[in-house]
């Protein structure tokens, strides 16, 4: 099977570079409703231009609508989906259910892609997506080998995977740190990549949580999925060119080209890794330094005063950039190299093998003998990119017209559809009534800048009248000025009744039912029971049948060691169940069920929640990064209860990337806490079962608001961290009373607007 190679463009020229260096398609974003906010992005026009170029060449283009999208943004939703189809893109990639059911109902002509911030982790996951009309995954980049094998047999389901590029240290929508931190929500488009910053922790200050970027190099051709992607909408075009070049010539049989390699280690590169493509590794974080580092060229051998001497691995020249690692710092020091001696002798480059002197900056750190050197950039590699593209305006997504013309003694007449255009004039027998059909065409096919271009032409001139140039030009502009092509202009499904308001109940998540006994459950409408892969089944016979509401994991290598669990549960006539990701919907028996969607399925608008319904969901959670403004909107127009959390240990991120000391073969898999720190707000991580979460030391509170937000159910978790029954239940009974707890935090609930 031929695998595409997908690359990435954050503009028009990055587009263009990866056509030319070999990409079978492109993903860009339009200026909304894009995973990458802060790239420059694509204008209507870039996007005209963009796809009718690609599809010229026979390439495919993708627009990425993988944001969260709030109630009020739903008619400029409306209108990005209109350009869309406007332009034939081939695919739109989706997070948001809301988009997905816009999409389904109103734009079926347009081709629906998970987003990997739908957290696409197993092959129950990937068949619930396929169900609601999905044709493409695109998967999380935690996945083994042996995973996206087994998912990517799912028939009829295309599936894509990253093979280069930046990582994000949680899974992909499964991070708050950067919303609950500065409103800038990484579920938007915004984030601000605090997972990078350096903490305080048992090793020192460190960057526990920065990741090297993913290489997969050779191994793509391992890859059994349809399409191989490439990750940096935010990267140069240079950049684009360089490694889309780089993996179209091992796709090609070329193999991995050294040379290739280090071109893009120059222009931009983390350290590299594999990632966890062959399994557990806990060598993808690099803890002291961040940003682009650049190729190895060699190791400090001299420091006199501001001289440094070392033999040089790699070509270099004047004007190329130097990166050096400095211990203390987190960032490499870097300067432009004025000043070199190869060899002994002032030169303006240096080859590889050659004892190099170089000039220092003036305001140069303490450097020491061993330190790595890098070349950061390079003047050749910036000109070993060349790449063609079309001249602007060149291609144009254009409709077809059919006109016709018609030529009597007294009078011209031009039509199209409805619209006719007549030039009064004397017109005579013409020499050659082959030549005026000629003149006929050739001016009508003159479109212009137009939105059309000139496609079946009638001419009517029986008596073979000869029609000057000029008035045929005339008839034409009068006419083309009269057409117009209107957008589709999608409209928003309907969504169902809204639900009627009762009187709200209290709900308890936990996943130690033994901190409940000192809570009166006759004040409690309901139990959520956080399950685990160890979770006995006899535990739920503490709790009455009818309050128990078992809910599964928002992340699960491993559902198959949830299966009997889930199967003796329901059994049991246990039919309440809630869901943190969609391989749920899978997991679970497809009929009897009473399900709730926990609030890491975000639900921030009423199409979401109607989609939610149609899947056969009987409640969704509010969003827990979302605003006071959107929550109160959805609280008057949801199709569904609501349920509204008030108080949790909300994990900031979930992660498969270790940040233990230990080895994978030393490690107990048991439950370790790492106290870290930051810019004074200090924070936990849990370590459990291969799998990283990250608290701060306050507890999410929301109660003191909630009691403006009419919610069907209030909820107060006691989850993650070990709760006491005596702790739980001064908390309960403070929140019930709609009294914040000591000592929270509100995320953005107290901001004017969540970005």
């Amino acid at each position: 099977m031929k695998k595409e190679l997908l690359a990435p463009a954050g503009d028009i020229e990055a587009g263009y570079a990866a056509l030319y260096y070999g990409a079978d398609a492109v993903y860009l974003g339009l200026q909304q409703f894009s995973a990458r906010a802060t790239a420059a992005n694509f204008s209507e026009a870039a996007l005209n231009e963009f796809v009718a170029f690609a599809h010229s060449l026979n390439r495919k283009v993708f627009v990425a609508i993988n944001t969260l999208v709030q109630e009020h943004e739903l008619p400029e939703l409306l209108k990005t989906l209109d350009l869309c189809s406007k332009y034939h893109v081939d695919a739109v990639i989706i997070q948001d259910l809301g988009v997905a059911r816009i999409v389904r109902e109103q734009y079926p002509e347009l081709e629906m892609h998970a987003s990997t911030q739908m957290a696409v982790h197993n092959k129950e996951g990937a068949l619930a997506l396929q169900k609601m009309g999905f044709s493409r995954v695109v998967l999380a980049r935690e996945l083994h080998l042996s995973e996206i094998k087994e998912i990517a047999a799912i028939p009829d389901l295309e599936t894509e995977a990253f093979i280069h590029g930046a990582l994000c240290y949680s899974y992909s929508g499964l991070c708050l740190f950067s919303s609950f931190e500065s409103g800038k929500s990484a579920n938007r488009g915004k984030c601000l990549y605090p997972c990078r910053a350096a903490f305080d922790g048992e090793e020192g200050k460190k960057h526990y949580f920065s990741m090297k970027d993913m290489a997969l190099q050779k191994e793509v051709l391992n890859m059994p999925v349809t399409s191989l992607k490439i990750e940096g909408r935010k990267k140069t075009a240079l950049y684009v060119a360089a490694v889309t070049d780089y993996y179209r010539r091992i796709l090609d049989g070329k193999g991995a080209d050294a040379a290739r390699e280090e071109n893009i280690k120059q222009i931009f590169s983390r350290p590299w890794t594999d990632f966890h493509f062959k399994g557990k590794n806990k060598n993808v974080i690099d803890r002291n330094f961040v940003g682009h580092r650049g190729l190895l060229i060699g190791q400090a051998e001299q420091i006199n005063k501001n001289k440094l001497i070392f033999k040089t691995k790699h070509k270099i020249a004047r004007y190329d950039g130097i990166q050096i690692d400095v211990a203390g710092d987190e960032k490499p020091f870097g300067f432009s190299l004025q000043f070199l001696k190869a060899n002994g002798k002032n030169s303006f480059e240096a080859k590889a093998g050659d004892l190099v002197e170089i000039s220092l900056p003036p305001k140069a750190p303490q450097l020491a003998k061993g330190q790595n050197i890098y070349l950061a950039s390079s003047s050749e590699v910036k000109g070993s990119y060349p790449y063609t593209k079309p001249k602007p305006g060149e291609y144009k997504r254009r409709d077809e017209v059919a006109v016709s013309v018609s030529v009597s003694p007294t009078a011209a007449v031009a039509g199209c559809g409805e619209k006719t255009v007549k030039i009064n004039g004397v017109f005579d027998k013409a020499n050659s009534p082959e030549k005026v059909a000629s003149a006929v065409r050739s001016a009508f096919a003159k479109t212009g800048d137009t939105d059309f271009s000139l496609g079946k032409l009638e001419i009517d001139n029986p008596d073979g009248l000869f029609v000057p140039v000029s008035m045929l030009n005339e008839l034409r502009r009068q006419l083309y000025s009269q057409i117009s092509f209107a957008d589709k202009h999608g409209s928003l499904p309907e969504i169902g009744n809204s639900r009627s308001s009762k009187q709200p109940q209290w709900v308890i998540k936990t996943d130690d039912l033994s901190c409940l006994s000192k809570i009166d459950l006759d004040e409690v409408a309901e139990i959520i029971w956080l399950l685990n892969s160890n979770s006995n089944a006899e535990d739920a016979k503490r709790l009455p049948k009818n309050k128990l509401r078992p809910a599964l994991p928002a992340v699960c290598r491993h559902p198959d060691k949830f299966m009997p669990l889930i199967k003796s549960l329901t059994e049991q006539g246990y039919n309440k169940w809630e869901i943190g990701n969609y391989w749920g919907l899978s997991a679970l028996p497809e009929k009897g069920i009473d399900l709730s969607f926990d609030s890491s399925l975000y639900t921030m608008n009423t199409q979401a929640i109607e989609q939610a319904k149609a899947i056969g969901v009987s409640k969704v959670s509010f969003a827990l990064e979302d605003d006071l403004k959107n929550l109160k909107t959805l609280s008057e127009t949801s199709p569904l209860p609501l349920t509204m959390v008030v108080y949790q240990d909300v994990p900031l991120f979930t992660s498969a990337d270790c940040i233990r000391s230990n080895s994978c073969k030393d490690c107990t898999r048991g439950e370790k806490w790492i106290s870290l720190e930051r810019n004074g707000i200090r924070y936990q991580a849990l370590s459990k079962d291969c799998q990283i979460m990250l608290f701060t030391d306050k507890p999410f509170c929301v109660a003191k608001e909630a009691k403006d937000i009419v919610a069907d159910f209030y909820r107060v978790d006691f989850c993650y961290k070990k709760y006491t029954s005596e702790k739980a239940s001064r908390i309960f009974a403070a929140v019930k009373n709609f009294e914040d707890v000591a000592d929270c935090h509100k995320a953005n609930l107290i901001r004017p607007n969540l970005l």
